[in-house]
Formats: C-alpha cells, sequence, structure tokens
C-alpha cells in the first residue's frame, strides 16, 4: 500500500488532551521554521469534545511551533508506521507565545522560580494507567503472575521510552485490577513535562498495537483504587549541583525546599483545581486511597499531599542528589504543563515569601476532628472540581499567576465539561472519563 510519511505536531491542551495536526514528512525543515496554523477556540475544546464558551469565538489565527529538540520517533518494528511526533509551542502570527499555551505557562512559573532562587527543576511524573481488556485478571496485585501475563507489553513499551530517549526504571503491576506503574528517569525543567506527555502517548500506542486499551482515568470504578500521577521533584543549581537537601534541616529539607512546600501546602486548595482537574478526580482524593486528602507534609507517607521520598545512599553527596519531594494531589486528566506549572508557582511563591517550613505529619489526619484539624493548620482538600473551581477563582494570588483572562477560560472550559457529566450517575461518569483517558 503507498504510503506518505507523516509528522504530528502535538501540544497539550486544558483538558489534558494531546491535539495537533500532521503534515508530510519530507516538510519537516521548512515546518521547523513555519509551523502549522491554529485557531484560538481549539482551547475550549474539552475533554469531551464539547467547546465551552469562548472569548474567540470564529476569529483569530495561531502557529503550532515544533521544538527541534522534542521530536518523538520510534519504530515499533511491527510493520506498522513509526510513532512520530513533535511538542510544540503556540504562538500568535508575529511568534510570541499565546498567553494560553499550556507549555508557556510552564516555562513562565520555571523562569519565575529561577529568578526567585537560581533553582531549576530536576524531576519526574510516575503515572499509574489500567489497561481495559476483557478478560481481566483478579487477585494479582504486585503479582508476578499478573506481571507475567503483560511481559510482553511491558518489554515493548519499556523499549518504546527507551527509543524515545526518556531512562525507563520500572515496570510494575500495580495494587488495583488490571492497574500497572511505569517510572522514568528525571528531566530537567520543561523537559520534565515533555516526558509526561510521551510517557502517556507511547503507552496509548504500545497498548494499541498489541490489541489493548490504555486509560489513564483518574478512577476506574469508585469500589476500586485510583490511577494517580505522582510528580517528584528537586533541585539543582547552573551546575547541575543539589539545592533540595540538607542534613540540619527538617526532614532533611533545605531552605529553600522547604519554602517550597510550605507554598504549595499554602496553595493547594486553590491550584488543585488544574493538578485534579475532573469531575471524578475527587473520589480519588479521599482518606485511606493513597492519594492525598489533606494540606500535609509527610516523611515517607503515601497518603500525605507531599511526600519526602526515602533514598538509599549513605554518602551526603550521593544523598543530596537522591533526595526529592513527591506531589501526590495530580492525575492524567491534567496537562503536565499546567499541572507543574501550578505546582511551582505555589512554591516559588513560597520562597519569595520566605515561609516557613512546614511541620513534618506522622499521624492519619483523617481521625482527627475538624476543629483539631483547624488548630494545627490541616484543612481538607476541596471535596468536589466545583469547589476547586470556587477556592481558586478566589485567591486573588493564584489567578494572578496566570495571564489575564485564563482563570476565567479555564472556568467555562470545566463548568463545561461538568455539563456535560452532570445528569449522569457515578458509575456513568467513570465510564465516559475512562473512555476519553
Amino acid at each position: 500500500m503507498i504510503s506518505n510519511s507523516l509528522i504530528f505536531l502535538a501540544i497539550s491542551d486544558l483538558a489534558g488532551k494531546t491535539r495537533g495536526k500532521s503534515f508530510p514528512a519530507v516538510d519537516l525543515d521548512k515546518r521547523l521554521k513555519t509551523g502549522l496554523g491554529w485557531t484560538p477556540t481549539n482551547v475550549q475544546i474539552t475533554c469531551f469534545d464539547t467547546i465551552a464558551t469562548s472569548p474567540f469565538g470564529a476569529l483569530g489565527d495561531l502557529i503550532l511551533q515544533p521544538d527541534a529538540n522534542a521530536e518523538i520517533h520510534v519504530d515499533f518494528e511491527d510493520g506498522a508506521a513509526p510513532e512520530r511526533f513533535i511538542l510544540c509551542d503556540i504562538t500568535s502570527l508575529d511568534g510570541k507565545p499565546w498567553n494560553f499555551c499550556t507549555r508557556t505557562l510552564l516555562k513562565t512559573a520555571l523562569a519565575r522560580l529561577k529568578l526567585a532562587c537560581g533553582a531549576t527543576l530536576l524531576g519526574a511524573f510516575e503515572h499509574e494507567f489500567q489497561l481495559a481488556g476483557e478478560h481481566p485478571t483478579l487477585n494479582e496485585a504486585y503479582g508476578l503472575t499478573g506481571f507475567s501475563q503483560r511481559r510482553t507489553f511491558g518489554e515493548t513499551l519499556v523499549a518504546a521510552l527507551k527509543s524515545a530517549g526518556l531512562a525507563p526504571e520500572t515496570f510494575m503491576k500495580e495494587y488495583g485490577q488490571e492497574q500497572f506503574e511505569v517510572t522514568i528517569g528525571p528531566e530537567r525543567a520543561v523537559d520534565v513535562a515533555d516526558a509526561a506527555i510521551i510517557v502517556r502517548e507511547l503507552t496509548r500506542a504500545t497498548a494499541r498495537r498489541l490489541g489493548e486499551k490504555a486509560t489513564f482515568t483518574p478512577i476506574r470504578d469508585v469500589s476500586g483504587v485510583g490511577n494517580g500521577v505522582h510528580v517528584h521533584m528537586s533541585f539543582v543549581d547552573d551546575r547541575g549541583e543539589p539545592l533540595t537537601y540538607d542534613p540540619n534541616g527538617p526532614g532533611g529539607m533545605s531552605a529553600l525546599t522547604a519554602s517550597f512546600a510550605a507554598g504549595v501546602l499554602k496553595y493547594i486548595g486553590a491550584i488543585v483545581a488544574l493538578t485534579a482537574p475532573s469531575a471524578i478526580s475527587y473520589q480519588r482524593l479521599t482518606p485511606h486511597r493513597w492519594s492525598a486528602a489533606f494540606n500535609n507534609l509527610g516523611l515517607r507517607d503515601r497518603e500525605a499531599l507531599l511526600r519526602i521520598c526515602p533514598f538509599t545512599a549513605t554518602d551526603e553527596k550521593d544523598i543530596a542528589r537522591q533526595f526529592n519531594i513527591e506531589y501526590r494531589a495530580a492525575d492524567a486528566a491534567a496537562s503536565p504543563y499546567l499541572a507543574l506549572a501550578a505546582i511551582i508557582h505555589a512554591g516559588a511563591q513560597g520562597i519569595e515569601d520566605a515561609l516557613p517550613a512546614p511541620t513534618i505529619t506522622e499521624e492519619d489526619l483523617s481521625l482527627l476532628t475538624p476543629e483539631e484539624l483547624s488548630a494545627r493548620g490541616y484543612t481538607r482538600l476541596p471535596r468536589s472540581l466545583e469547589e476547586a473551581l470556587d477556592t481558586m477563582n478566589a485567591s486573588e494570588t493564584v489567578c494572578g499567576w496566570f495571564p489575564e483572562g485564563f482563570a476565567e477560560l479555564y472556568t467555562a472550559h470545566k463548568q463545561s465539561e461538568l455539563a456535560f457529566v452532570a445528569d449522569l450517575d457515578i458509575s456513568q461518569k467513570c465510564a465516559a472519563y475512562e473512555g476519553t483517558y
């Protein structure tokens, strides 16, 4: 069959969907210079392909501008066409960054962090997902049999990630039914979120090629477990030297890390609308789901919002390079760029305001009364996307981190998504999100 190789120019939008358009590969040099046309109102396409109220209407033109350093070309050697896409920024026709491009929003947050403390982000997204097969394997949490039945999938995915230039670290059969987890090594700055997009899309591509379907839905069944996205973060200076660790700091945190963590905890009620942005995300963010439910920092605690992660090194220099914190209130309904931008802005605000180190919790906060929580400075995370959006919009500080009009645009986007599922029961909502993510 005749074929003309195509390359897809990809962006991650407000719905956390990877969208864009393709062109003949022979035109690559040309498109690296000129990009491809795009439409402003596309920003309001929800995850269910409805279009939210848009300030742009039918007017305006934009450019998908490919980043030559973010090209992915993976040949699965199965006789089918390779997976080939390039991650892009969205710009105006004159090449200036567009205010509502999620990749640009992350770059702005990273620049703020650098200005605040001279730090560059080092990080990685840890993904959980499920394979939606017709014959699920039961009772195989972390099991060898469960892993072995998907060994071909895991080995193919790991090979694809390595071919894409990433550093795959682990693939495991997770606790949930047909649930798996894949982790990669850390990247720097915007590459952290680029890598998250690559992991998601190559996971989906691997599943398709093996006759499977992978879903990153926040929660597939409320009687089961959810699929989280855990964001690991540390900081380095311009020479690549670690800035995250101080053996004399609380929990091993440097002053920079402690203030960053305090900022995230202070603004979590507002930023969770950007990191856990679906109608079903809040079914996962409840106590005893190994996710997060309160604004707390824990030491090796998998139910804390922020977790100080363990390390295996014994030498101080090696400990400093391993030391990292983990944000646990995110899922794959969020664009990695937008979720990371929100976290970085909150942390940078904490650094700028020189917030003191948070208390490290060592107890089950769900056992405390509301009065006890309040007395200790803890709050419950929002219990719905509606509540999270209200909290975000009520914060002049958080809204001020983003371009003028962003909060209104994002809120309208999410309200349209909520309206789409408003008349569905919880199982129907879960099915709807499973189908789109």
